[in-house]
């Protein structure tokens, strides 16, 4: 009886396993094209939509990181030239003819062209000895203002000059191709430290402290461009600003790059009195005559291209000076963005100004 029952189970299980075997289908090739079409159709978008996304983000980033590097620049720039004791403007006397005497490192040597120029006081701080004959390598940071090792701060002289450097090979200039960006390169020289034993020598080169006393060469040690003149010859007085101003074709020891991809595109732009404006119509005084006194005097700019991406306007008289950059954030993504002055897109060129009035006075 077991037998049998055992049997009847077994066959009847057999059956249905053989009917579900026939049921079974698969997916026909046109159910698989229409399939395969319809997921292009909802995925083609998707990933348009992501690419869009990405593409967005990218230049909203590199717009970003202008913006921030373009307002670090002028923040740096305006603290420099708080400083300030004499701003060359665009007039004879001014960069044109530091330009003309070889004063300050020219457009041969350095790609660019100088935009802004001026003396200030470089403090140095800790540096002089109060103990006469005492060395400045012996200065003590925390020492009290007394016996050896005590020392004051100090200021020396310092002629800083930022150039507009047109954009080269390799690292300034990606991607390559097309019109390269600019970039704003500071160069700069200063007094060394003199020894105040010492200032009736008339050697001038032995008034100052030797390199071997120094505690810090780097930053106190005299830059062989600053003009301290010869035996019987005098150098550079800042109560005198536009002679011996340093010495000629002698290599400035400091450059530094200040910022990178400052737009240089190929349209000129026309501004018509901004400095006259921006500084508040100044005038000059001859006699008892008062003029006012022109925009071509007052602006220093990249004029032989007209591209005002980088300028300054600046009262001598005053002290006073405004500087304007523009940078060009799309030049980071492709090669041909350039600005058009009819045209503008201010949120890929920012652009940024800052107006100070240096602190320092000649002769203080």
């Amino acid at each position: 009886m077991k037998n049998l029952l055992r049997l009847l189970l077994k066959s009847q299980h057999q059956r249905n396993r053989s009917e579900l075997a026939q049921t079974e289908k698969g997916m026909t090739l046109v159910e698989l094209l229409v399939g395969a079409i319809m997921a292009f159709l909802i995925i083609t978008p998707m990933l348009g939509f992501v690419v869009d996304m990405l593409n967005t983000d990218r230049r909203e980033q590199v717009k970003s990181n202008t913006e921030q590097d373009i307002q670090a620049a002028v923040d740096f720039i305006a603290q420099d030239l708080s400083q300030a004791i004499y701003i060359y403007d665009n007039s004879a006397n001014g960069v044109p003819g530091l330009v003309a005497g070889n004063f300050i490192p020219s457009a041969a040597a350095t790609n660019g062209t100088p935009i802004l120029v001026f003396w200030k006081r470089q403090q140095l701080k800790n540096s002089i000895p109060i103990v006469p004959g005492d060395k400045p390598s012996s200065c003590a940071q925390n020492t009290p203002l007394k016996g050896a090792g005590a020392c004051n701060d100090t200021y020396v002289l310092s002629l800083v000059a930022y150039y507009q450097v047109r954009g080269g090979p390799g690292i300034w200039c990606q991607p390559s191709g097309g019109t390269c960006p600019t970039r704003i390169v500071r160069y700069q020289i200063q007094d060394g430290l003199r020894d105040p034993t010492k200032s009736t020598d008339p050697i001038p080169a032995n008034r100052y402290f030797a390199d071997g006393d120094l505690k810090n060469p780097d930053g106190q040690k005299r830059s062989l461009a600053f003009n301290i003149g010869a035996p019987n010859v005098a150098g550079f007085d800042i109560s005198k600003p536009t002679e011996k101003v340093t010495n000629p074709n002698v290599a400035w020891d400091r450059v530094d790059v200040l910022v990178n991809y400052i737009d240089y595109g190929t349209k000129p732009e026309f501004i018509g009195n901004e400095c006259t404006t921006a500084l508040g119509n100044p005038t000059t005084q001859t006699g008892i005559t008062t003029s006012f006194i022109l925009e071509d005097t007052l602006k220093v700019t990249d004029r032989t291209t007209k591209i005002n991406s980088f300028y300054a306007c600046v009262d001598t008289q005053r002290n006073l000076a405004r500087v304007t950059i523009r940078g060009n954030s799309l030049r980071r993504l492709q090669a041909d963005a350039d600005y058009d002055p009819n045209n503008p897109k201010p949120a890929y060129f920012p652009t940024a100004s800052v107006q100070v009035q240096g602190l320092g006075a000649r002769g203080n």
